[in-house]
């Protein structure tokens, strides 16, 4: 079968080949062990979970002992969230996020909300951003929590989470921020971000699905979730799931080695995706900050046309999405492309193409052109569908007429 081109890396990755590689000796014997046995099988399976951690750490710039792994991001979004809401309950109950977060930030926002907490949701501006200012004017003695992701995962848009930090830092209160999507894409430093408590997950960078991590800095106030045995440093009890930590680890490694991290190829093909479209269809709309976006990430509206129906009709050749995987089915506009001030033609016209490592410029091509004649085909059914409701209305006019001679 000649599959379509991927262009859904936002979704998900492939796992890289040097990443199933480090991972597979741990699937075997003498590699299996529990990493808290004190016998030597569970003395090599620590020494690497604690390998994993060094080079997740090397690749954010943090310490060996803030980095907590996870089953997933959505655990690590968990963790930070409603883990400082129950550490901080008695300083103060008021918590800051913004419009364009991903389900598994918003979620528990809305969970705290429903036990008492005061959620302010900061608005965005029509490339995405949110403003330094509005954080600062959102800010109140109470409150205890900023959480802001640091690239969207529809978009692309990066926040500018340094000058966030520089204006709640003095006020002592926590920021996470939710790089899912930045880590492996570009530079993401902790100190740099001036972040507490940062998520990344594995499968978003050629690691493997269900393994994720939370960069927590010292004297971070964070209560678990799940009580248990003392793993992670008390955060997330449970046997830690070793090959998936190994894979993490690699894929760090890698990503820290220049792995497609400058994102030169990633912005020169998408940009060449862009580029095409743009000249083979006239009003053709970008959605998302035209520079400070991720390298591989392009949102775009195609006029007059529902994305889902462009995309089913492209779907031989171009595997993508109209937005992040994670919200449900349906043809209602998109939260992220509401938040902008996209008109919900504008945003049933939106798809997400996000390239990767192994696209290359022949996908695009093949991509391109097959966008090009999907959105001619769905143009072509308009109109045939046009011509056919206009000669129904026209029979069942005569036939009214001539019910009313009869």
């Amino acid at each position: 079968m000649n599959m379509p081109v991927y262009l859904d890396y936002n979704a998900t990755t492939p796992i890289d080949p040097q990443v199933a590689d480090a991972i597979e000796p741990y699937l075997r014997e003498p590699l299996f062990g529990n990493p808290s046995s004190s016998h030597i099988y569970g003395q090599r399976a620590h020494d690497a979970v604690e390998k994993g951690r060094d080079q997740v750490a090397s690749l954010l710039g943090a310490q060996h002992e803030e980095i907590i792994f996870t089953g997933c991001a959505t655990e690590a979004n968990n963790l930070a969230i409603r883990g400082v809401a129950a550490a901080l309950c008695e300083h103060g109950r008021h918590i800051i996020t913004s419009a364009i977060e991903h389900p598994s930030v918003t979620a528990p926002f809305r969970l705290l909300e429903k036990k008492g907490w005061e959620v302010t949701v900061l608005p965005v501006d029509e490339f995405g951003m949110v403003s330094p200012k509005s954080v600062a004017a959102a800010i109140r003695s109470d409150t205890v929590l900023v959480s802001i992701m640091h690239a969207n995962n529809e978009v692309g848009t990066i926040q500018p989470l340094s000058a966030i930090s520089e204006i709640i830092r003095p006020n002592g209160i926590v920021l996470h921020t939710d790089a899912a999507q930045s880590v492996g894409k570009i530079p993401v430093l902790v100190e740099k971000l001036g972040v507490d408590l940062l998520t990344l997950a594995g499968h978003k960078f050629y690691a493997t699905k269900g393994v994720g991590a939370l960069y927590v800095r010292k004297d971070t106030p964070v209560s678990p979730l799940l009580v248990g045995a003392g793993h992670e440093r008390g955060l997330r009890p449970g046997t830690e799931n070793v090959p998936a930590i190994v894979g993490l680890g690699e894929a760090a490694r890698l990503a820290s080695q220049g792995n497609g991290f400058d994102g030169v190829v990633l912005r020169m093909l998408r940009d060449k995706l862009h580029e095409h479209l743009q000249r083979e269809i006239p009003g053709l709309c970008l959605n998302g900050h035209p520079d400070s976006r991720l390298p591989n990430t392009l949102n775009v509206s195609f006029p007059n046309v529902s994305g889902r129906e462009l995309l089913e009709h492209a779907a031989q050749d171009v595997a993508a999405s109209v937005g992040s995987a994670c919200h449900e089915d349906g043809d209602g506009v998109s939260g992220v492309l509401g938040a902008m001030g996209l008109s919900q033609q504008q945003a049933q016209g939106a798809i997400r193409l996000s390239v990767g490592l192994p696209t290359t410029e022949m996908d695009i091509e093949r991509a391109a052109n097959a966008l090009v004649s999907a959105l001619c085909k769905c143009r072509l059914n308009t109109t045939i569908n046009r011509k056919v409701t206009s000669n129904d209305h026209t029979i069942d006019n005569i036939i009214m007429m001539r019910g009313n001679d009869g």
